[in-house]
Order: C-alpha cells, then structure tokens, then sequence
C-alpha cells in the first residue's frame, strides 16, 4: 500500500450493510487503496454482486471483496463474519459500523416491535459487530468507524426510535474511545445529514445523479462524500482523532444562504 497517511490504514476491513448506498461506496474506496475488505448484508445475493463488480478489476493493487450474508443483530452470524474474515485475511484493522434501518412513525402508534428493531439494528447492532472483533482489533491497533446521522443530534418528529438508537451509537462511540485509547485502537463516528442514495430515489426524494457540487448551496450529500470522511478517519491522517462525532451535513437549517 502507499505510504500516503491520507490512505486507510490497514490491509482488511469489515463493512456492514454493504450492498448498496453508503456502505458500497466505502467498500469500493477501501478496495481501490488495496484493503481486503468483507462486506456483509442479511441477504447474501444482495451483496454477491457488489463483490463480483469489484473484484472483477484486473488492477493488481485493488483490495479483495469477501461476501458474507450475516445479520448484525444476531450474535452467532457476527461471530462467524468475524471468524471467516480473520482466516481469509488473517487480521482485522478496521470495522466500519454502517447497518441500518429507519422508518417515520409517530409516538402514538410505534409499537414495542417497532421500537426493538431500530434498536436492535442500529445500536445493538454496533455493540454484536464491535464486541466480536475486539481481540482482532486491538491485536493491530485499529480503526472503528460507526455511522451515526444527524438526528442523533437533532429532535425530528415521527423519528423518536431511530434518533434514541443513533445517539446511542454516539455515546458508545465516546465511550469506548476513552476504554480502548490505551490499546491503540481509536474509536470515531460520522453523522450524515440528508445523503442521496439509491435507497432516496426510491422514496422520491433525490436522485444522486441530480446532485451538483458546483453549486455551494449543499443541503444535500453524496454516498462518496461520506465515504471520503471514513477513510480519513481510518486512515493515518486522524492518528490524533479519537472518541469524536464528526457531523458532515453540508449547509445547516436556518443559516445564512451562502450565495
């Protein structure tokens, strides 16, 4: 690999909720810098294709994609994504904690189901993958990067559940920062504002193709946007980052027009 401190730093990686938006993006920056990468779906023909595509360059320095259908809620799935990435690639620098779920409901109706799940994907989620791969990581000295959002930080009606699953994600974050600092591993969150992704287009929002950077009006991101601040925090540039949420929103509401 390039000695480039603004390239990831480590030869392997595990990514969840890889097959599409944010998730791929990062899978396919890691590739490019040489990094083995496994990337992991609850269904294993969602991700097939995303490793098929990357692996297919002929580049001698492109990273190796390895394919694993796990579901970050359950303990014994992680535990085996985590065991075949350590004898594929015989170690583990960085996990990038992406999986996640949401959906708008009121208060009122959300139902302890409801409730459960959210939590169960995105924070518990972050905990099974984390915990899992501890002893893998704190053997080299590596990298998590957990992907947070803006309502962790922010009130939104309808969205009570998955904003109290993200701040947790936050918290954990800070949290195991300070416990794991002294082992080398450094633990830092990146919280997303409005990114337009596949899964936008299908909800009618925006499609990424539509998105213009020549304008500086920015309300509204790109996957490989996101995907540049999680390899500079995986990389040797954020040596001296640890324990932080690192908001990337592009224009906040309610502040002056830039134009």
């Amino acid at each position: 690999m390039s000695h480039n401190k603004f390239n990831v730093d480590g030869s392997s990686a595990i990514i969840t909720g890889a097959s599409s938006g944010i998730g791929r993006r990062i899978a396919e920056g890691f590739a490019d810098q040489g990094v083995d990468t496994t990337i992991c779906s609850r269904k294993q023909s969602n991700v097939d294709p995303v490793a098929e595509e990357i692996n297919d360059n002929d580049s001698d320095s492109i990273g190796h994609i390895l394919p694993i259908e796990c579901d970050v809620r359950n303990r014994d799935s992680v535990d085996r994504m985590v065991e075949r990435t350590v004898e594929k690639f015989g170690a583990i620098d960085i996990l990038v904690n992406n999986a996640g779920a949401a959906f708008k409901c009121d208060f009122d109706g959300l139902s302890e189901n409801g409730w459960k799940t959210i939590v169960d994907i995105n924070l518990h989620g972050v905990f099974n993958c984390t915990h899992a791969a501890r002893e893998a990581l704190q053997d080299g000295g590596g990298s998590v990067v957990n992907i947070s959002s803006i309502r962790s930080q922010e009130a939104a009606p309808h969205e009570i559940h998955y904003g109290a699953a993200k701040a947790g994600v936050n918290n954990f974050t800070r949290s195991l920062a300070s416990e794991w600092a002294a082992s080398g591993v450094r633990v830092n969150c990146v919280s997303p504002g409005f990114i337009a992704t596949p899964g936008a287009v299908t909800a009618g929002d925006t499609d990424p193709a539509d998105i213009d950077r020549s304008n500086v009006n920015r309300k509204i991101g790109t996957t490989a946007e996101i995907a540049d601040v999680v390899e500079f925090l995986a990389s040797p540039a954020a040596s001296f980052i640890d324990g932080e949420i690192l908001t990337v929103r592009g224009v906040p509401p309610h502040s002056e027009d830039p134009n």
